[in-house]
């Protein structure tokens, strides 16, 4: 069985290629970074070193890398022959698989199983994006394709923070993971993939996820930068940090128990886990590294946004969550390029117009004044 991962950066080898080679797949890792793509191909095994209670090292074995940008050609060869695709590359890059998914499929022998395609990003439905985007780049040639590829989006979790320098291809991760799959679209042919549980229904997998692991990574990232704090594990034992964190991970928990029906006290359990994860001293992440591309994550269907609008829609609280928003607005950081952009934006904006371009809300929604509010805020911080 051969697996062909899009993403050789810490989270394609530190997770899915892990789960992945424990599934007894042969790894093809493909990335447009060459110095990573050569250091991969030195070496024979890498470790994959999960800190913490309850973790250990993993060796891995059985992988090699191209060059996608150098060797297109050989990304086509080696997914005609696959049995899995998957990818860590980010929501927005995803249109760049696309056309090597094409290549690829049509290669194939139309008697194969058909290849399992997996996006493993921290979006909703990320997979629905990377199947339209290789519907639309086949055309009329997709009718002769589709039965050649089957897609399932996935839910997947593991914090992998920034490497320690001369780590080389190994990782550091933290013990805990979950990699939630789509079952359907498999039928009775799932990828084998240890650890990994397939599930109905996604949706609430991935919304509790994004809405609980995301919201409260982002909103201890950007009030702990704006405490000038380095480490997030460090911001989490800021009693005051703490406290915004779980009250805005609070409201999230109220919008996903009322929207999917959870059992409260099961999200609460579930709240509490994440929390302790993030206080994990032996993972050494930043709040630069998490808070970075602030544009994005202030986006109208990202972490803080998308939760805050559908609590304002049903009349529940948004007032932690919008504070997070305003601390994320301070994020001030020059070698992030959103960060600047974001403080240009403000400058350059009235709040209104910042407030819609930004998180794509109208005027008229009930979570528009309050974002507009904090966008004032932090405006009138950068004319004083």
């Amino acid at each position: 069985m051969k697996a062909v991962h899009f993403g050789a950066g810490n989270i394609g080898r530190g997770f899915v290629g892990l789960l992945l080679h424990q599934g007894g797949y042969e790894l093809v890792f493909s990335d447009v970074a060459a110095p990573l793509v050569d250091a991969i191909n030195a070496v024979d095994e890498y470790t994959v070193h999960a800190v913490g209670e309850g973790g250990g090292d993993t060796v891995v074995t059985g992988f090699r890398a191209i060059n996608s940008a150098t060797n297109p050609d050989e990304v086509v060869d080696e997914i005609a022959g696959a049995n899995v695709v998957t990818t860590a590359v980010g929501p927005t890059i995803l249109k760049f698989v696309a056309p090597h998914i094409v290549a690829g499929l049509a290669l194939r022998d139309p008697s194969s199983p058909p290849l399992q395609i997996m996006a493993c990003e921290n979006a909703i439905n990320a997979t629905d994006v990377l199947r339209d985007a290789v519907i639309d780049l086949a055309g009329e040639a997709w009718d002769a394709l589709a039965s050649r590829a089957v897609f399932a989006n996935t839910a997947v979790d593991r914090i992998v923070p920034g490497q320690p320098d001369g780590g080389g291809v190994d990782v550091t991760v933290e013990p805990f993971y979950e990699w939630a799959i789509e079952r359907p679209p498999f039928g009775d042919d799932p990828p084998r993939i240890p650890g990994a549980h397939f599930v109905d229904d996604l949706t609430p997998y991935i919304e509790r996820k994004l809405f609980t692991v995301n919201t409260g990574h982002a909103t201890a990232a950007y009030f702990g930068a704006r405490a000038g704090v380095e480490k997030i594990s460090d911001a989490l034992a800021d009693a005051g940090i703490a406290a915004q964190v779980e009250a805005a991970l609070e409201e999230t928990s109220a919008l996903l128990v009322a929207k999917h029906e959870l059992d409260p006290a099961v999200q609460a359990e579930y709240r509490r886990t994440i929390l302790a994860r993030f206080r994990n001293p032996a993972l050494p992440d930043t709040v630069w590294r998490v808070g970075r591309q602030p544009l994005r994550k202030l986006s109208r269907h990202e972490r803080f946004v998308g939760p805050g609008a559908e609590a304002a829609e049903r009349g529940l609280s948004t007032s932690a969550l919008v504070a997070a928003i305003g601390a994320a607005l301070a994020f001030d950081d020059d070698e992030d390029a959103q960060s600047v952009d974001m403080q240009r934006m403000l400058r350059e904006q009235d709040a209104a117009t910042f407030t819609a371009a930004v998180t794509g809300l109208e005027p008229e929604h009930p979570l528009f004044a309050q974002v507009e509010s904090v966008v004032r805020e932090r405006q009138a911080e950068l004319q004083s």
